[in-house]
C-alpha cells in the first residue's frame, strides 16, 4: 500500500504542469502604456514630453519573479513635447538623430525582486547607436482581469540619465544635462 502511495505521489509530481511565467504585450494600442521624459529647462522650468510610438513585451512568473524579462523598442521620430519646432529639433542630430537612429531600445538583462511585486531592473538601454548598462527600481502597480477576462500587470520606474552618456553634447546649461524618463507599463497577458 504504501508503495502504491508513493508511486502515486511521485506519479503526479512528475506529470504535473511545471509553473511558468505569463508572458505580457505592452498595452499600446490602448494607450495603456507611457514613456514619458522631463528635462530641465535652462534652470526655468521643466520641459516634459513622451515618445507616442513603441511597442514591447514582457514575462512575470509570481513564484519566480527574478526570471522576469523586457524588452522594448521606441520609435525615436514619435518624440512628442507639444511644441512641433522644437520636436523637429529634437529629431535633428543635436539630439535623437533619429534619420540614423530610428528605434531606441532597452533590453534586459537581470531582475531583483523586492518580495512586493517591484525591483531593481538591470538592462541595455540603447539610444542614439550608444548601449550602456543600467538598472532601475520599478513598482507594480496591480495585477488581474479586466471586465473582459483580460489578466492584466502593470509596473512603473523612472530612470535618470546624463545626455552626454549617449552621445549628446548639445549645449543646454548646466541645469539642462540629465534627463529623466518616466515609465508606465501595462501589459496583457498573451
Amino acid at each position: 500500500m504504501k508503495k502504491t502511495l508513493l508511486a502515486a505521489a511521485l506519479g503526479c509530481i512528475l506529470v504535473a504542469p511545471l509553473a511558468q511565467a505569463n508572458d505580457y504585450v505592452i498595452d499600446t494600442e490602448g494607450a495603456h502604456a507611457f514613456i514619458q521624459f522631463k528635462i530641465n529647462h535652462m534652470g526655468y522650468s521643466w520641459l516634459l514630453g513622451r515618445f507616442n510610438d513603441f511597442e514591447g513585451s514582457f514575462s512575470y512568473d509570481e513564484n519566480d519573479p527574478a526570471a522576469a524579462k523586457v524588452n522594448v523598442v521606441i520609435d525615436t521620430a514619435s518624440v512628442d513635447s507639444n511644441h512641433e519646432e522644437r520636436d523637429m529639433h529634437l529629431r535633428s542630430d543635436d539630439f535623437l538623430d533619429v534619420e540614423n537612429y530610428p528605434q531606441s531600445t532597452f533590453v534586459s538583462t537581470g531582475f531583483r525582486p523586492d518580495g512586493n511585486g517591484g525591483g531593481l531592473l538591470q538592462g541595455e538601454f540603447t539610444l542614439r547607436g550608444v548601449t550602456q548598462d543600467i538598472e532601475f527600481h520599478i513598482t507594480q502597480v496591480g495585477s488581474g482581469d479586466d471586465p473582459w477576462g483580460v489578466t492584466r500587470r502593470g509596473f512603473e520606474g523612472t530612470y535618470t540619465f546624463k545626455l552626454a552618456d549617449y552621445g549628446i553634447d548639445y549645449e543646454l546649461g548646466p541645469d539642462s544635462e540629465e534627463v529623466e524618463i518616466y515609465l508606465s507599463i501595462e501589459g496583457m497577458q498573451q
